[in-house]
């Protein structure tokens, strides 16, 4: 049965996730993760995709990136780069084989600040929640510190719901730290990540019912189970 193709409506963000094989790692140093990157903003480049937020972990990327005017923008980007890392990866590391675990996941995020700056706020707390420090401006391979005001990475293209959280760069650094400090609920936690993993429409109500009228498929990531029975009036 042939693969559905991936949820893609023009100027909507994404949440990209790319894993390691068997939950392998696939960064063995900075030089690995700097050769990602390059790769990845090369190609991001190239199809116009722009980048917004990211963390990388030891065994697994998160993104969060709007596609370009082309339709399989974002899609040829992340399989150029994927490509060309996991040649470099193979040849340094004298390995063979794959390196990625299938093929990414992507969701679509609601551009509302709302959905936004949640899922920003749960990329760039990955380090935190794997207790690899305290403060998520302390990990170097995130967007983390630009969002805090204190790096500049001109690989990001600033979201409009990050902008609106402030003036001037200061004001929006100082709104962002309080709204990391927040922490990422639970049932945020278990949202962002069920969506991703069925590669839905993360948001609300409203923008959900759009994405499935304007694709024609299901853009929810219902819950396992059976639907709860409905007594009649």
């Amino acid at each position: 049965m042939p693969r559905q193709p991936r949820m893609m409506i023009p100027g909507v963000p994404l949440h990209v996730v790319q894993r390691g094989v068997n939950r392998g790692a696939i960064f063995v140093d900075d030089v690995d993760r700097h050769t990602y990157m390059r790769l990845l903003c090369e190609a991001c480049g190239e199809q116009r995709v722009a980048m917004h937020a990211f963390v990388l972990m030891s065994n697994h990327v998160h993104l969060l990136l709007t596609p370009g005017p082309e339709p399989l923008s974002l899609a040829k980007a992340m399989r150029v780069s994927g490509q060309c890392y996991v040649q470099y990866f193979n040849v340094r590391h004298l390995r063979t084989g794959t390196l990625w675990q299938g093929r990414y996941k992507s969701c679509l995020v609601d551009t509302s600040p709302r959905h936004v700056l949640a899922v920003m706020r749960y990329i760039e707390l990955n380090p935190v929640r794997a207790a690899l420090v305290a403060d998520p401006a302390a990990y170097r391979w995130s967007s983390a510190g630009h969002h805090l005001g204190l790096t500049t990475d001109e690989r990001l293209t600033t979201h409009p719901a990050y902008l609106g959280l402030g003036a001037d760069r200061s004001e929006r650094g100082l709104t962002y730290r309080r709204w990391l400090e927040l922490g990422t609920s639970a049932d945020d936690l278990d949202a962002i990540r069920r969506y991703a993993a069925k590669e839905r429409a993360f948001g609300g109500q409203r923008f959900q019912a759009m994405v499935a009228a304007t694709l024609g498929r299901d853009s929810v990531a219902r819950n396992r189970g059976r639907p709860p029975i409905v007594k009649g009036n």
